[in-house]
């Protein structure tokens, strides 16, 4: 089986959250089962940076955008023996943000997405690459199967691939005014609720979702809420439509990125046979933020994009009272310019217990997740989450709002003692999210229990090899469903 991956950021070339986690770790799991994957990404800035090969076989495309025809490049890399294209055309993706500036999204993200969404296809035949499965992932490659089965349907060998769209977070559909709609060259009879439109709107993921052979989101859980007014985001009604199609599975981590006992990121490794060296890195991270070094003290961490989804509403309302239980807090994320400013104004407040720093830092991110003693994310949804996972690998405690991923991935210690990987609570409030914290500090005072807690979560695995399994046989359906059409 052959199987192309599409997404607008793949790590290690280039990453802004776990997106690119998991299109890059997916095609190394899929390959030890048989399948050969590629990936294809836009060529941002910085990558060429990092040296990786940049192979130029005067691949040349064009697509057409509107009335122009826009010109790019195929570039042929690779990472860790999988081939990678990159779409090179630097007048769309030589910028020093992929979607946006703190300030809003980039005004031409709808004529970006497409030309990116045209070139995979184009980039097929360029390459010679024909998969059996083009597996788009978010809105940013949605319009990749509304393409195939418009513009290309007679295409003789583009018109035999099937489509899988994995959904990562419902929350950002890439929604552009009508005005857009010539820029895809589809025709306008596609703008109907049944297709395109969305209350007067293009939604790029509507059409992935109408268009797509099969669906899947990371979770169970919320492949669930998805299709509910609450989590659907105006979507609900047009997955209910699909929910035959429309399946859940959990996304795995990269054991090989993300293990404490190999982790060249740490100041020291450790493992769940030998943990002592945990508190070289505790210290390490007191360090890197400015913060009173004692391994006595409870450190939380939270590394994620600063945004309303995850839960920083809660956060900066509760900080205080949070830092009032004798914790020191800190936080590693961009995002939203509001958020920025109050994380950066409450840590002028509380120096002595609380410190942020604005910014993208794997190797940073990496020494928090091994130096914290929790890890929180009151998320108000989290469709899989990552963050929980590493942590556990790490011996790092989850807090988290039972929702999405969080909810299928974590058992709540205060009602499983015995199973336990975690604190959980459910309801969307300061006052809920303070007392899980509570109860994990309770448990954290008492240095046996908490080693016991600590040592089953180092235990879990949730390594790609299961998670494969299941997009091969998600990989067969979308085969299946596009052969019987």
């Amino acid at each position: 089986m052959k199987v192309l991956i599409v997404s607008p950021e793949i790590f290690p070339f280039v990453k802004t959250g776990g997106l690119a986690d998991v299109t890059g770790a997916l095609p190394k799991a899929l390959r030890n089962l048989g399948v050969e994957a590629r990936v294809i990404l836009p060529k941002h800035k910085g990558i060429e940076e990092l040296g990786f090969p940049m192979r130029y076989h005067n691949q040349r495309i064009s697509c057409q955008v509107s009335q122009s025809f826009v010109d790019g490049e195929i570039v042929e890399s690779e990472y860790d023996g999988i081939t990678a294209y990159l779409v090179e055309k630097d007048e769309y993706y030589y910028r020093d943000y992929l979607y946006s500036t703190p300030d809003g999204d980039y005004l031409d993200n709808a004529e970006r997405f497409i030309f990116f969404s045209k070139s995979v296809l184009e980039a097929i035949k360029a390459t010679g690459f024909v998969p059996d499965v083009i597996h788009c992932n978010d809105w940013e490659t949605s319009l990749v199967p509304v393409f195939l089965k418009t513009l290309y349907q007679n295409d003789p060998e583009l018109g035999k691939i099937a489509t899988l769209l994995t959904i990562h977070n419902l929350g950002y559909q890439g929604i552009f005014w009508h005005y857009d709609m010539h820029l895809l060259n589809i025709g306008w009879e596609y703008f109907t609720p049944d297709y395109l439109e969305f209350f007067g709107h293009i939604n790029f993921l509507k059409g992935g979702i109408v268009f797509s052979d099969i669906l899947n989101t990371v979770s169970r859980q919320y492949s669930k809420e998805i299709q509910t007014p609450e989590y659907g985001y105006g979507l609900d009604g047009i997955l209910k439509t699909r929910h035959e199609d429309l399946y859940g599975i959990v996304n795995g981590i990269d054991y090989g990125d993300w293990n404490p006992a190999t982790d060249k990121n740490l100041p020291r490794q450790f493992s769940v046979d030998d943990q002592k060296n945990k508190k070289a890195c505790k210290k390490a991270l007191q360090e890197a933020f400015g913060l009173s070094v004692n391994d006595g003290i409870p450190v939380i961490a939270t590394i994620s994009r600063l945004a309303d989804q995850k839960g920083f509403d809660l956060i900066g309302s509760a900080m205080e009272k949070m830092l009032a239980l004798g914790v020191q807090y800190v936080v590693l994320g961009t995002g939203e310019r509001k958020y920025h400013d109050l994380f950066t104004d409450l840590a002028k407040q509380f120096p002595k217990s609380f410190s942020v720093k604005i910014a993208y830092d794997n190797k940073l991110a990496h020494i928090m997740e091994a130096g914290a003693d929790m890890f929180l994310m009151p998320s108000r949804y989290e469709p899989c989450g990552l963050n929980q996972l590493y942590s556990l690998k790490y011996g790092t405690v989850p807090v988290v709002r039972g929702v999405g991923g969080l909810e299928d991935t974590i058992i709540d210690f205060s009602r499983s003692p015995e199973t336990g990987t975690g604190f959980k609570f459910h309801d969307y409030t300061a006052e809920a999210m303070l007392d899980a914290i509570e109860r994990a500090l309770s448990v954290y005072k008492n240095s046996e229990k908490w080693a016991i807690l600590v040592t089953r979560c180092m235990k879990e695995d949730f390594s790609w090899e299961k998670s494969a399994q299941e997009y091969v046989e998600l990989y067969k359906k979308a085969i299946a469903k596009h052969e019987s059409l």
